[in-house]
């Protein structure tokens, strides 16, 4: 038989078994998930048969990769426990990334009626959900300015009257007029400026990192940090005024808050920087 002939008809029998079998590519992924598809559930743990801050976050299925913010925090993955920190109705953001690059959103909106293991710290920085924090004017002879570290628990060598901040912080508009607002939304630190303008970035505490004075009592409580942002007039003068990002917590409650920024190095006596602030 001809070559070319038995050629011709095997290529033709292949082509037909080709045809013949049902094409199926597990790989192939489906179109992008809209937020009408999205089955995801944002669930409170009870805890004496009351909705607590602990809450459930499922999004099995859903097609596309999950992450959430909850206020005061955020969580990557199809399932995860978060705590939430202020009572009554909180919102969750859900955020899906497609396959294709497209992004979707939903919030889901949950009752929460106990607070169970949140640290104290988040009510009293933030209030019912933020907080204004202005410069202490009980404390008017000295709002700012240094002392001795881990020794001193307010300003007690060079200090800052009231009536002087703008001195020192008037150029950057955190004088006088000016305030600090702490929120729980995004974990943010707000500074509203004397002159109307604002900036805005985060923080966060650590009420585990205590510091103890020399005769071992807790002179700090713990620390605050923050992020793109300082407090107002947080510099360091003896550091060509270079930006304070992590300060010692001395004082905070409802009312009041001193903060310390202690010179890198020193010990205990060293020159350290403090700041006076109260609720507004």
């Amino acid at each position: 038989m001809n070559k070319t002939l038995v050629y011709s008809m095997l290529a033709g029998s292949l082509m037909m078994m080709v045809a013949c079998e049902p094409v199926e590519n597990r790989d192939v992924l489906s179109g992008a998930i809209t937020a009408s598809d999205l089955q995801i559930s944002a669930t409170p743990v009870l805890v004496n048969g009351k909705k607590s801050n602990s809450i459930a976050l499922n999004s099995d299925g859903v097609g596309c990769l999950s992450s959430w913010n909850y206020g005061n925090g955020t969580a990557v993955g199809t399932n995860a426990t978060v705590q939430l920190v202020l009572k009554g109705a909180n919102d969750i953001v859900f955020t899906g990334l497609n396959h294709d690059g497209t992004t979707i959103t939903k919030t889901l909106t949950v009752q929460i009626d106990t607070l169970i293991n949140v640290p104290a710290e988040w009510g009293l920085l933030c209030g019912a959900g933020q907080k204004s924090w202005v410069w202490d004017d009980t404390k008017p002879s000295a709002v700012w300015g240094n002392g001795g570290y881990k020794s001193n628990v307010a300003p007690g060598w060079w200090t800052v009257a009231l009536s002087d901040i703008n001195t020192q912080a008037g150029a950057l508009g955190e004088g006088l007029g000016a305030e600090m607002i702490f929120s729980v939304q995004g974990s943010s630190l707000t500074k509203l400026k004397a002159d109307g303008t604002s900036v805005k970035g985060a923080f966060s505490f650590d009420m585990t990192a205590k510091t103890l004075n020399d005769a071992g009592a807790v002179w700090a409580k713990g620390k605050l940090k923050t992020k793109n942002i300082t407090v107002l007039c947080g510099k360091q003068p003896n550091a060509g005024n270079a930006p304070v990002y992590e300060y010692d917590i001395l004082t905070l409650s409802d009312t009041k808050m001193t903060l310390c920024f202690p010179e890198p190095g020193v010990g205990s006596g060293g020159t350290a920087w403090f700041w006076m602030f109260k609720a507004k």
